[in-house]
């Protein structure tokens, strides 16, 4: 039997899981919704609920695909010896793949506005002028094809080089220049009009904004960031060397996705608020709003190409993760070879990322429940995919696996967190499950 790829170095597997973690979201979502919910109160609560909750799920998944050492799919079956439990491998892969097509078009949506920063485009456009162009940009249909599709070869071709050569190596470099334009971006924010009234929209209490809708805000915002429920965490936590810290990994992954997402608000709202623009989340604030601050900035352009490659980094890092869990499963399960697993599930995930690009058209009929497919596969995947599946893996770690193998896989066998063990395992089979299950119905709007 062939030896099972596995990540080359502490650095090497904390720079692969968190280029996971550390995506679009962290950018303009995670800056946004803390900055409305009471500021650092509402980070305080994320941070809170980040260790809580969601490490020890981060925790739970790396041990199922550690023990397990195969992918997201067979591992269920593996660990517990029963084929019944598969159901939520190919749950997390479904996720997965579903989340890649629609993450893809709006990583191609950057592409469009990295060339339109280098050239110049909107330099000279007012708001409207910068809303009518991205409207054109995506009425056209096959300008975000094109884009999308080299998105999805990018990360394909990263994807097919392997585990320690491609995605590794890859992560190595990424990690590193994101942190640096960050950084970059808001020491020159610390020099703006705006600088104090955007750090105070996103980093002074206020208490009274926080509510029980707060706190499963940040419940939902920590699950979706970290990359829980999706297969990700069980396909890495197969590479990862046995004799590797899991707390370790866990927790430096966890606190940087908290730094990147904090430091992205420095950068980016003392800008909005110098030039007297309201901030909106979303594509408006990274397609409309962050164009038209450029366009007025001295140096715009410099930072608007800094600030767009940035997210191209964020979100290549999150989608080559997205591709391997799908990648791990047709490799492993149809005896392909890797580079050709790569190419089918590249080839799927475009396709339907290519419909994702057509339903935005005006006038498409590709559309479910009133929504076109991009917005209908966000939803699908945020509201019910994600914390089904971050449901399951703690009921069947909590109440299947037994825990004898969740402590020695977790610890090490011993030599890492036997404390925080004890700590962490009645977390996984009594508390989180009930709280991932309020967190559902809240979503669902039982508590409106």
């Amino acid at each position: 039997m062939k030896k099972r790829s596995t990540f080359g170095s502490t650095f090497g597997t904390v720079a692969v899981v968190g280029g996971s973690v550390i995506g679009l979201g962290n950018i303009w979502r995670f800056p946004y919704i803390a900055g409305e919910n009471g500021g650092a109160a509402f980070i305080l609560i994320y941070i809170c609920v980040a260790l809580l909750i969601s490490v020890p799920i981060m925790l739970t998944e790396f041990t199922i695909g550690r023990a397990a050492q195969v992918n997201s799919m067979r591992a269920y079956q593996k660990v517990s010896g029963r084929r019944r439990w598969q159901g939520i491998g190919y749950l997390g892969i479904a996720t997965a793949f579903t989340i890649l097509s629609f993450y893809s078009v709006i990583a191609g949506w950057g592409l469009e506005f990295i060339k339109e920063s280098v050239i110049g485009e909107f330099m000279s456009m007012d708001s409207g002028q910068i809303k009518a162009n991205f409207d054109a940009f995506i009425a056209t249909g096959w300008r975000p094809i094109l884009w999308t599709t080299l998105f999805v070869i990018a990360t394909a071709f990263i994807v097919g080089t392997g585990v320690e050569k491609g995605i590794e190596r890859f992560n190595k470099y990424a990690m590193p220049l994101m942190f640096l334009i960050l950084v970059i971006m808001a020491v020159n924010s610390v020099t703006l009009s705006g600088f104090q009234e955007g750090a105070t929209f996103l980093l002074k209490p206020d208490f009274s904004k926080v509510t029980v809708r707060t706190v499963l805000t940040a419940m939902g915002q920590s699950f979706f960031s970290l990359s829980l429920g999706m297969g990700i965490m069980v396909t890495y936590g197969s590479y990862i060397r046995k004799g590797r810290n899991m707390f370790g990994i866990a927790g430096t992954v966890t606190i940087a996705d908290s730094c990147i997402a904090i430091l992205s608000g420095l950068a980016i709202f003392p800008a909005v608020f110098s030039f007297g623009i309201n901030p909106t989340s979303g594509p408006d604030l990274v397609f409309l709003t962050l164009p038209n601050i450029f366009a007025q900035m001295a140096g715009g352009q410099i930072f608007s190409v800094m600030f767009f490659v940035l997210l191209f980094a964020a979100a290549i890092t999150s989608s080559v993760s997205l591709l391997e869990v799908v990648v791990a499963w047709v490799h492993e399960e149809f005896k392909l070879k890797r580079r050709v697993a790569t190419a089918v599930a590249g080839a799927g995930a475009l396709g339907l990322a290519i419909l994702c690009c057509l339903s935005q058209m005006t006038g498409s009929s590709l559309s479910i429940g009133g929504l076109d497919l991009l917005n209908f596969f966000d939803k699908a995947t945020s509201l019910y995919m994600i914390p089904i599946g971050g449901l399951l893996v703690v009921i069947f770690a909590g109440w299947v696996v037994s825990k004898n193998l969740m402590r020695k896989e977790m610890t090490t066998h011993g030599r890492y967190g036997v404390e925080l063990f004890k700590l962490i395992y009645p977390l996984i089979k009594f508390v989180i499950p009930v709280i991932i299950a309020v967190l559902f119905l809240n979503e669902l709007g039982v508590f409106k």
